[in-house]
């Protein structure tokens, strides 16, 4: 017998119960309640039971919760139809046998590999592309390696389009993107000459939120053209209105040959995600990426919902509204802590760099106030899995004005008990 739930649990949990979710916020079996400023994982995009995702749900479980995905459903059709109506031009099939991002990257890796015939693959510092052994050994962190000896091989990392740390020491006006231009260096001494696929998230997620300067990512498609190199866009946060736009890949004007999705695809917690994919990528055979719950009808469901929801102009002008109202706040806020060493981000994927004086990154601090949001009513996220300074503001993007309000008082609320 374990002494108690928590001994039973594999991985650690805390000794909150929480028991109901509406909209924005979370409550416990105490009857606090706090905004999530997570949203989940990232994944709740309409917040906690929204009513026309449930519906959703209700609805075909009536009639199909799940069938092979051999054959046709209307609930996965519909959804193919929304995406690729949704995505860039190019992208024009969609893969959904897959049952979370990790496999989706996975997935599009794949794709590349086979189309080109290479097998290489570069990815960013601090980048986190998901929990596979694939996609661990893809991670631009070596704390995330540091315990398997069996690593994927034929990875390489590059700097990240971090500004505020640029790796090179450099200035953006003067930089001529080095971070772009000096991959030829690691093309030409670091990789095995095999190099299929960059992959990228367009603003990076768990490595801190870092948003490219003008530029970067037009570039980097550039690049990757002219080596032949499949350019591939993780946006399994970025994506489905995060960023006030269905994907980021419009914010910054460039069409990668393969999107991922997942996360806030689902809604309110529905287990969805995909690969949308140009026709040079067409062609892997199923059985090489096929997973049992991928393309389940019950998840597609909810997600025609979701892309009905977010697809409406309206509701993505509210993200980019009330995302840039968080920024303005948070950016006032900065000019009078000097402990806020950036605010950045796009809609309502923002992250708040916390330093010490100096401007060394102020880790301990970070998790000193994540961990003191919660008896603010705030449930707080760093970066890097607690090895960053960056606080992740991603709520719902259900969010309204008087609510961002909520999340900017509380959080300045405990960032001065946190300094004081």
């Amino acid at each position: 017998m374990v002494a108690s739930i928590s001994d039973a649990i594999y991985y650690p949990v805390s000794d909150t119960l929480m028991v109901r979710g509406e909209g924005i916020y979370v409550y416990d079996d105490d009857g606090n309640r706090y905004i999530d400023c997570a949203s989940g994982t990232f994944n709740l995009s309409l917040g906690y039971s929204h009513p026309a995702v449930v519906a959703a749900i209700q609805k075909q479980a009536e009639s199909l919760v799940h069938v092979t995905s051999s054959f046709q459903t209307e609930s996965v059709n519909t959804l193919v139809r929304q995406l690729i109506a949704a995505a860039p031009a190019n992208l024009v099939k969609v893969h959904l046998k897959v049952g979370g991002g990790s496999e989706a990257n996975e997935g599009a890796i794949k794709m590349a590999q086979h189309a080109t015939g290479r097998g290489e693959v570069i990815s960013l510092f601090r980048s986190h592309h998901g929990q596979t052994m694939m996609t661990t050994s893809l991670s631009g962190n070596a704390f995330r390696k540091a315990p398997f000896p069996l690593l994927y091989p034929g990875s390489l990392q590059v700097p990240d389009p971090y500004c505020l740390r640029c790796f090179y020491g450099q200035r953006r006006d003067t930089c001529g993107l080095m971070c772009v231009e000096r991959i030829d260096d690691f093309l030409e001494y670091a990789s095995g000459g095999q190099v299929a696929a960059i992959i990228l998230e367009p603003i990076s997620g768990n490595g801190g939120n870092i948003v490219p300067p003008e530029g970067y990512l037009p570039r980097l498609r550039e690049f990757c053209d002219e080596h032949d190199i499949v350019l591939i866009f993780d946006e399994i946060q970025t994506g489905i209105g995060r960023t006030g736009r269905m994907f980021a890949a419009e914010h910054f004007g460039v069409q990668p040959d393969a999107i991922t999705v997942g996360k806030g695809l689902g809604g309110s917690g529905a287990q969805i995600a995909g690969i949308l994919a140009g026709e040079r990528l067409a062609g892997l055979p199923a059985h090489h990426h096929s997973f049992t719950y991928g393309a389940n009808t019950l998840a597609a469901a909810a997600a025609v919902a979701t892309m009905e929801i977010i697809n409406q102009p309206e509701f993505l002008a509210n993200v980019r509204d009330t995302g840039d109202h968080i920024m303005q706040r948070l950016r006032d806020l900065q000019r009078r802590m000097p402990v806020i060493g950036d605010v950045r981000g796009v809609g309502l994927m923002i992250g708040v760099e916390l330093v010490q004086p100096g401007g060394a990154p102020a880790v301990d601090l970070t998790n000193e106030l994540a961990r003191r949001g919660l008896g603010h009513g705030l449930l707080l996220r760093t970066s890097r899995y607690g090895y960053g300074n960056v606080v992740k503001i991603r709520p719902p993007l259900i969010l309204t004005r008087d609510q961002a309000d909520e999340i900017c008082d509380g959080f300045e609320r405990v960032l001065r008990e946190v300094v004081s």
